[in-house]
């Protein structure tokens, strides 16, 4: 349910995560759950998805950054 372009930018956001924070507690997550097999993977990046969506979320209402996700000074 929900935007489809919200979703696909989400998922999209979800791979681009993996990519850059690899070392980050949800990347940890998604590859000891969903490491092995395709398929999976593809079902996994919606539940990781829908995890960093949560802990964007509270980046943005208390400032509280995702564990283990390195920032870059801007």
């Amino acid at each position: 349910a929900g935007s489809r372009r919200v979703r696909s930018l989400m998922v999209e956001l979800g791979w681009l995560w993996l990519r850059y924070q690899p070392d980050s507690k949800l990347s940890r997550w998604f590859h000891s759950r969903f490491g092995v097999g395709k398929r999976f993977r593809r079902v996994g990046i919606v539940a990781l998805a829908r995890k960093l969506l949560i802990a964007l979320w509270r980046y943005l209402e208390k400032g509280v950054v995702p564990e283990g996700a390195v920032l870059k000074a801007s």
